[in-house]
């Protein structure tokens, strides 16, 4: 195993200690506990978005905690849940008068200790209601929706969640709208290589020199096809019919595109995919209102990618162009 650690079980706090002490004008800590990251920021009356979830996706989760997109953020092990306790530190801090969102992903651990944590929220007067993101269409069939896995696509939800934040809407409306975005927005991801939590030592899963495994989790969870690699064009061509086949995407629609890179996959290949994403929605008659690409939700070193696609409307299209200030992201108004 080659990284750059100290030692592997203090890997999350110094990770943590580095990016405060890079951003000390943009993010905080709370009540002691690295693991309690929120905006250095507030704007009192607004809604509080708080999101939460393991280390090892940089720039998910923390990496979007800033102006125009989250308030706070717990943060837990790699691959690892943060606590209740710090999910409530985080919500009382960045409660300011008009309720607290959580976003997070479906994920067992995450599902449960958010739900501990809005109950803890709600003894202590603050409001909360919750969003879980879950985009993955390879993780379960079209009809069972509510076992999707949530990965890179819930950038989309934090992005426009975070501007009808900004502009004072209330709890319910800052709901509807991330719920909307979880319903108009569909992943899939493709591996090339298995990576290593620090703890551990060693890759948790293969995958073999020239091999691929199409639709893989970010935390290796497995995929619908393990094979030889195949050219990019091909592998693309397989991801997005899945994409588009599921919502459906149709013929005058308009998209926002996420080309996500999971680590160790050079931007370079990001575009090389991205063309044959561009050539597919033109031959379907979709028009592309805005591209992201680089790295908005990693596995650690896994090279990989993932897309996603999010079908806009008005109101999506006016919250996603924007401006978002976080030590990760930036955009001006598009």
């Amino acid at each position: 195993m080659k990284k750059f650690l100290n030692k592997p079980e203090t890997f999350v706090d110094e990770m943590i200690e580095g990016i405060m002490a890079a951003h000390p004008d943009k993010l905080k800590y709370v009540n002691d506990d690295l693991r309690c990251v929120c905006t250095a920021t507030g704007k009192a009356g607004k809604v509080g978005l708080a999101t939460g979830g393991g280390s090892g996706h940089l720039p998910l989760f923390l990496g979007y905690v800033g102006d125009g997109m989250l308030d706070g953020c717990s943060v837990g092990g790699v691959f690892q849940s943060p606590s209740a306790e710090q999910m409530l530190e985080v919500t009382k801090e960045i409660d300011k008068g008009a309720g607290v969102l959580y976003i997070y992903g479906n994920y067992g651990g995450d599902i449960m200790n958010f739900d501990m944590a809005a109950e803890m929220a709600d003894m202590e007067d603050i409001k909360v209601l919750q969003v879980v993101a879950g985009e993955d269409v390879a993780s379960s069939k079209k009809g069972e929706e509510h076992k999707r896995r949530g990965v890179a696509g819930i950038f989309f939800v934090y992005k426009i969640a975070g501007a009808a934040a900004d502009d004072m809407k209330s709890l319910e409306e800052v709901k509807a709208v991330a719920d909307k975005v979880c319903a108009n927005v569909r992943t899939m991801g493709v591996a090339l290589s298995p990576c290593i939590v620090p703890e551990v030592g060693k890759p948790s899963f293969q995958i073999g020199e020239g091999e691929m495994e199409i639709g893989m989790g970010i935390h290796g969870e497995p995929g619908i096809e393990k094979g030889p690699l195949k050219p990019a064009d091909e592998v693309v061509e397989t991801m997005m019919k899945a994409i588009l086949a599921d919502l459906p995407y149709e013929s005058g629609d308009e998209v926002a595109v996420l080309m996500n890179g999971l680590g160790a996959t050079p931007k370079e290949e990001l575009y090389v995919m991205y063309r044959k994403v561009s050539m597919m929605l033109k031959e379907k008659g979709i028009s592309v209102f805005h591209v992201y690409a680089g790295e908005f939700a990693t596995s650690m070193e896994m090279a990989g990618a993932s897309i996603s696609l999010l079908k806009l409307d008005a109101e999506l299209k006016k919250y996603l162009a924007k401006p978002a200030y976080t030590p990760f992201f930036e955009q001006v108004q598009l």
